[in-house]
């Protein structure tokens, strides 16, 4: 990790992408049985077909947690000052996700240097499953 990139990027750079693999159902049981979130929708095609949807699909917080991801091979975790997202759709299962995040704005609080980033969670056919954004002090 090289968390000296922040510093050099300006406004309008993007992040190299992080590519997070395929969605699969040992994910969702491993997401399941470590978030403690065990909502059967995400882990039973059962109970997701009762819905009306036609497979599982992934935690909102599991593609947070990728988003995260991605922050952290950045800048140390400590050095998050705020992190937010909105869910935007649904990921299914086999999906593909990948990360991104754009420098939207450098500044000064709290005696620190910080950058605001945009962030997106996508999906193969470029659907946005979450938009949200962080701000970072600069190591």
């Amino acid at each position: 990790m090289n968390y000296e990139t922040l510093k050099s990027l300006r406004v309008g750079d993007r992040l190299k992408t992080y590519e997070c693999g395929a969605i699969s159902r040992w994910v969702l049981a491993m997401f399941a049985g470590g978030s403690g979130d065990m909502n059967p929708i995400h882990i039973d095609l059962d109970v997701a077909k009762k819905f009306g949807m036609e497979d599982v699909f992934a935690h909102g917080m599991l593609s947070m947690a990728y988003l995260g991801q991605l922050l952290t091979l950045h800048a140390p975790q400590e050095n998050i000052r705020s992190y937010k997202v909105r869910f935007s759709a649904i990921t299914p299962v086999k999906a593909n996700v990948r990360c991104t995040g754009e420098i939207l704005e450098r500044f000064e609080e709290d005696g620190e240097q910080r950058v605001r980033i945009g962030l997106k969670t996508l999906i193969d056919d470029d659907t946005v499953t979450l938009d949200g954004e962080a701000v970072i002090a600069l190591p």
